[in-house]
């Protein structure tokens, strides 16, 4: 926990600037129940509100007080970061404490922060390549590049080209871009992992499952040669790829 935060926090959250509008009142931007990020160098993850971080190889989770309800969290350069819209801010959740005023961000890939009108900018304030229209979510694919979930359709935000354009629920990085899918998944060149709401499971790429272990809800995400899992409440566990229990 890192009190002495606040008072900085809250100085450069009245500075923070706000994305154009046409409009002078703004409904609060949604709140998920629950989402997280992985890297190499570990897992972190928000509910309701609240953000938590876990690096690899302890995964002991940290959970930093903060100026306002979290909306979306990713990695960059070694850093776990937190979007509050409410605030303007961009906040790492541990090591150095760091952070950006930027508006009303409300999606996070590892390159850059996305606010609701699609605009964007980096982990450094500057202005960055954004979306025509408001960003769901978004992600770093395998290929460096950004994509984002607008308006129905999967797009990659370099070009603006429709990868998707009947995107599944949950999005995340492939090896060489990204995908939607129908369950919480990890994907390898040769491996998909995913969580069905009762197992963690295996699969090839043909989508024959090769192992499953029991498993509730949640996120599943590579840490290395890791597979994480994180539950809402906070539950982190650690597989090898063939599934059999990590522990350190």
């Amino acid at each position: 926990m890192r009190p002495l935060l606040l008072i900085p926090l809250l100085l450069l959250a009245a500075c923070a600037p706000a994305p154009s509008s046409g409009t002078a009142t703004r409904s609060a931007p949604t709140v998920p129940a629950f989402d997280a990020a992985f890297s190499p160098d570990g897992v972190a993850w928000i509910e309701a509100g609240r953000a938590c971080v876990a690096r690899a190889p302890s995964y002991r989770p940290v959970c930093p007080r903060l100026p306002g309800p979290a909306v979306a969290v990713a990695w960059n350069d070694g850093d776990a970061w937190v979007a509050l819209p409410g605030a303007g801010i961009l906040l790492t959740l541990d090591r150095a404490a760091r952070s950006v005023p930027v508006g009303r961000v409300v999606a996070l890939s590892s390159t850059r922060a996305y606010r609701e009108d699609g605009t964007a900018v980096t982990y450094g304030g500057q202005p960055a390549r954004g979306v025509a229209g408001a960003p769901t979510a978004v992600v770093t694919g395998g290929d460096g590049e950004d994509y984002a979930l607008v308006a129905g359709t999967l797009r990659r935000v370099a070009d603006g080209a429709a990868v998707e354009t009947r995107p599944l629920p949950f999005l995340a990085a492939t090896p060489t871009g990204a995908a939607t899918f129908t369950l919480p998944t990890a994907a390898t060149r040769v491996d998909r992992f995913r969580l069905t709401g009762e197992a963690l499971q295996r699969l090839d790429a043909s989508g024959r499952v090769l192992a499953s272990v029991p498993h509730g809800p949640g996120r599943v995400g590579l840490v290395g040669a890791d597979v994480v899992t994180v539950a809402p409440g906070g539950a982190v566990r650690v597989f090898g790829t063939g599934l059999e229990p990590v522990r350190r």
